[in-house]
């Protein structure tokens, strides 16, 4: 039997009103606890004013509300379904002949479309307010002041001191164990932030501890000969770790500019491996909205009716999710250290859920 579209649009306006209800619930306890930390680590800076809190706060709640996503999926779809069972709309259906496979078909067509929505629209939105939060917590809590930048026109890193600062660029970097190395370097020198000191220009620059170590350096100042010099150290507090970290984290970055800038990092040297891994992640966002469905429908077509089941949607809907977070941690840290292919580390979560709420959906469903 072919299920109606009336039908279809009901149980999908069931799914749809679920997920928005669990989803604004995930976001402000989500909101809440963060505002909470924030002003824990606020409180030994009085400069920031509660404002500021909230302000970052709300910037960064988007970025959160990607990772409560997937489970918005899973418990809307459990409530969805849980009420449909409770008030026997879903006994009636099966009765007229209508299969769980024809009665789940819109809220997985429902569910691939907010992983799509996922990836197209909200992604791009938080991750530009993530990134105005990382700039707001860098300058209230942290007080960073080393940056790096890499474009097609090569790697650019900025770095502070008590004198002033530096802005280094270079056509490329090589990065070998714990060392880095860099090519044809420039070097601008300021006095505070604005007075310009002097040029560096060096054929060759590696990174040592706590300084730069430069061959073949010319040294050009303002009203004054250029000096020449077979090896130079210039001072810094940079690290390779610092330097790594400085990038632009994969989490700031819009699905749509991912790939090329995944391009441009390769190209100046630097792997490219978390990069790879989250736009895979974000690309399988659809697979592991449908698996949530099915998991969804696995705890709730047989169970939520009877006596009790109330509190084993809830109990296995937690247990689920916790399981799924720990397994897609230990998959993604293994395609971060490449034990495994970034592809398969992205995409194992979802392929591995959707497996298993196929498996017991097939195992329950007698017709």
């Amino acid at each position: 039997m072919r299920v109606s579209t009336t039908l279809s649009f009901y149980i999908g306006r069931h799914f749809l009103v679920s997920f928005l209800a669990c989803f604004a619930v995930f976001l402000l306890v989500v909101m809440l606890f963060d505002s909470i930390e924030l002003l824990r680590r606020a409180a030994s800076h009085p400069e920031i004013s509660f404002g500021d809190v909230i302000e970052m706060s709300f910037f960064r709640l988007p970025h959160m509300g990607q990772e409560t996503f997937p489970f918005a999926v899973l418990f809307g779809g459990m409530s969805a379904f849980w009420r449909l069972a409770r008030t026997h709309e879903l006994v009636i259906t099966r009765a007229a002949g209508v299969s769980a496979w024809q009665f789940l078909l819109p809220v997985l067509l429902l569910a691939a479309g907010l992983g799509v929505f996922h990836i197209t629209i909200f992604n791009p939105l938080a991750s530009t307010l993530l990134t105005r939060y990382e700039r707001l917590e860098a300058t209230y809590l942290r007080g960073q002041e080393n940056f790096l930048a890499v474009s097609k026109s090569g790697l650019w890193l900025r770095q502070a001191n008590a004198q002033g600062q530096s802005v280094i660029h270079s056509n490329a970097v090589l990065q070998q164990g714990v060392d880095v190395e860099l090519d044809n370097v420039v070097v601008f020198v300021y006095e505070g932030t604005s007075k310009f000191l002097e040029r560096i220009d060096a054929e060759y620059a590696r990174l040592e501890d706590g300084f730069w170590y430069m061959r073949n350096v010319n040294i050009q100042k303002p009203e004054e000969g250029t000096s020449f010099y077979e090896e130079y150290w210039l001072e810094t507090d940079l690290t390779l770790t610092k330097i790594q970290d400085s990038f632009a984290p994969p989490e700031t970055m819009s699905f749509w500019a991912l790939s090329d800038f995944i391009d441009t990092l390769e190209a100046a040297g630097f792997s490219a491996v978390r990069h790879k891994l989250h736009m895979n992640a974000l690309m399988a966002s659809p697979l592991l909205m449908c698996a949530m469905v099915l998991i969804a429908a696995t705890f709730t077509l047989r169970q939520s009716s009877r006596r009790g089941g109330t509190t084993f949607i809830i109990s296995m809907g937690v247990l689920t999710g916790f399981l799924l977070y720990f397994f897609s941690d230990v998959v993604y840290a293994l395609g971060l250290s490449d034990s495994i292919p970034v592809t398969l580390a992205a995409w194992a979560p979802s392929g591995v859920a959707t497996l298993l709420g196929l498996g017991m959906l097939l195992h329950l469903e007698d017709g």
